[in-house]
């Protein structure tokens, strides 16, 4: 349809609009050495007994508080947390990351209110 010499288009726009939500929380146990150097993690460790955990939240921010939560509930490190995308990678034993995942979840479901995804594991 042409109207005054201009073709009518249909314009799409996209917004994010971010609930309050854990996205992702997934644990890689016995990770390959390789995946711990293009992470930028620590590869000082015993690969048999390690695991990585990943998770993102929304609103973003909310990632500084699961670090904090995940640290004081097990003995893993920290690998990296980002309050701007809401990416958090810590490292542990898997045990360790199998409870700091745990304690994330339950404290921003029944403390927060947030919507959270199962912890999925390879």
């Amino acid at each position: 349809m042409e109207i005054n010499g201009l073709e009518d288009r249909m314009r799409i726009i996209q917004e994010y609009v971010p609930g309050c939500q854990i996205t992702l929380a997934h644990i890689i146990a016995s990770p390959d050495k390789v995946l711990y150097e293009k992470l930028g993690l620590d590869p000082k460790i015993d690969y048999d007994k390690a695991a990585i955990g990943v998770a993102t939240v929304t609103p973003s921010e909310t990632a500084i508080i699961m670090a904090d939560v995940a640290l004081k509930a097990s003995g893993i490190t920290l690998g990296f947390v980002d309050r701007f995308s809401g990416s958090l990678i810590i490292t542990g034993s898997v045990s360790e990351v199998e409870a700091a995942m745990e304690a994330m979840r339950d404290y921003t479901r029944d403390k927060l209110g947030y919507t959270v995804c199962e912890v999925t594991k390879t």
